[in-house]
């Protein structure tokens, strides 16, 4: 679909400019294969640029600046940012569905929540002042305490390509309600709407600054901005081993770190169950945006009494997923955002092949797509735990399955990962639900449906999937710093010195 690209630079103190050093990344269009336009690669030197920008907003005249506003004028900005993307919505969810793939329905949904999560803050914000000094009970009567949340100060981003916009959303909307300056550095595989989010904030007047974006490599300029020491933290979505670097970069400087990484979500499906319903909610908890979910329920543990049946039905379900380009009506799986990921899934439905696994449905590109990094939704059983397709995020449309008979079983399978981010059970019994849910070594857990995923409630892993919370208010606690003021009241001296005249 002929959709053209606005041009764009990097954003850097309210104002586009071209990267000091020139650099510009194609980008291709996940469909076709085809370049389709440039975006411009940051390098460190655009790094310090951005920094300094976002120093210079939270220090400018006394009262003046971003982080002295009152949660209330914070406020303004987020909510005028979401009505824009509201306007823009269409072109937006377009522009998305070229640049990662993404089939149209699914980046105009995204966009809704993008409004969504900016209006919640905005909300935040305004609490914030209500709650601007929070008493602390103390024993000692010439004493009162209370509590600060102030901000961290400049902020980098780090986000990923499945949701491009969503994901910047999560960690920009509470960074500036909470009155901090951010770098955003978006992945080089999908930055085009997040450059569109720049634009959007330069017409809605937001002070300059304030929020900075950089397109770029992640060597070249997610690192710098890791390890920059003005930077005072840094917040991570995306691969288990960036996110190593990165906190091995913030703990040279002793610098707090968010992230949230990979999983190899399960989900357990027991012999109780409508097989209609536990059919949709397991394809689309593991093929939803075309495989590519962090918290994919990418590994099935369904009771050996109905597998047969089950396994048959997910794979006549799967064979009728359509596969087309992602502006085609109806299309449920676009394709995968670019030819190293192509080749990386691949090569894992490969390896499990050659490691004994059986390709139940799908695993290679569909007959009628010639061009574009199209995989078929993928079925895979006869999988053992040592297997790399039971234990590695593969990011992809594969769905690996292993069968149980006890409960106590089910629960060894799903805990069987390095992961700890999602995790999901399918079953009429509501105590049996109970259960799982506190029996899961995850920080999410799905009864009875997979991936919904609400502004208001946390979001985030255990183990290897990272640590600290996105959403509700523990993600702008992410970027607010506690301070405690104590101030002692009597007008009698402390006595701890006595004076000797």
């Amino acid at each position: 679909m002929a959709i053209p690209l606005p041009n764009r630079e990097l954003f850097i103190d309210g104002e586009w400019k071209a990267p000091l050093l020139n650099k510009r990344i194609p980008i291709i269009n996940p469909s076709t294969q085809q370049i389709i336009g440039d975006i411009p690669a940051a390098t460190k030197e655009d790094v310090d640029l951005a920094v300094a920008a976002a120093k210079s907003a939270l220090s400018r005249n006394k009262g003046a600046d971003w982080s002295s506003a009152s949660g209330s004028v914070r406020a303004r900005y987020l909510r005028a940012i979401a009505a824009k993307i509201t306007e823009k919505k269409t072109e937006l969810g377009k522009l998305e569905a070229l640049d990662c793939g993404k089939p149209l329905d699914e980046a105009l949904w995204d966009l809704d929540d993008v409004a969504g999560c900016f209006d919640y803050y905005a909300d935040l914000a305004e609490k914030l002042d209500e709650k601007q000094k929070t008493p602390v009970s103390v024993p000692m009567e010439t004493f009162r305490s209370y509590v600060l949340k102030e901000p961290i100060g400049v902020v980098g981003l780090i986000t990923p390509w499945n949701y491009p916009l969503l994901m910047a959303t999560w960690k920009v909307a509470p960074a500036l309600a909470a009155g901090c300056a951010a770098i955003l550095k978006p992945s080089e595989l999908a930055s085009v709407t997040c450059l569109e989010l720049a634009e959007i904030c330069r017409e809605v007047g937001l002070p300059r600054g304030v929020l900075n974006i950089l397109t770029g490599l992640g060597p070249e300029a997610g690192a710098p901005l890791a390890s920059h020491p003005d930077v005072d933290k840094i917040a991570f979505t995306g691969s288990s081993a960036t996110g190593s670097k990165i906190m091995t970069a913030a703990a040279q400087l002793i610098k707090p770190v968010s992230l949230e990484l990979g999983g190899k979500s399960p989900i357990v499906v027991f012999e109780d169950v409508d097989l209609d319903k536990a059919a949709e909610w397991t394809l689309f908890g593991c093929f939803w945006t075309n495989g590519q979910i962090c918290s994919a329920t990418s590994r099935l543990i369904v009771h050996e009494s109905i597998a047969s049946e089950f396994l048959n039905r997910l794979v006549k379900w799967a064979k009728n997923i359509k596969i087309s380009d992602p502006f085609e009506e109806g299309c449920r799986l676009g394709p995968v955002v670019s030819e190293g990921q192509y080749e990386k899934i691949l090569k894992f439905i490969s390896n499990a092949k050659s490691e004994g696994a059986t390709i139940l449905t799908g695993g290679s590109r569909p007959e009628h797509l010639k061009k574009g990094f199209f995989i078929e939704p993928t079925i895979i059983t006869d999988v053992t735990t040592s297997m790399q397709i039971w234990r590695e995020e593969v990011f992809g449309p594969v769905l690996c399955v292993k069968t149980f008979s006890t409960e106590e079983e089910a629960i060894d399978l799903a805990n069987d990962t390095i992961y700890g981010l999602g995790s999901a059970v399918i079953s009429n019994d509501l105590e049996r639900c109970d259960r799982l849910t506190k029996a899961f070594k995850a920080g999410i857990t799905w009864i009875n449906c997979s991936q919904p995923c609400f502004t208001q409630a946390p979001w985030g892993g255990n183990k290897r999937s990272g640590f600290g919370r996105e959403l509700g208010e523990w993600g702008l606690d992410n970027y607010l710093s506690v301070k405690q003021v104590t101030q002692y009241i009597s007008d009698e001296a402390w006595g701890w010195y006595k004076n000797p005249t």
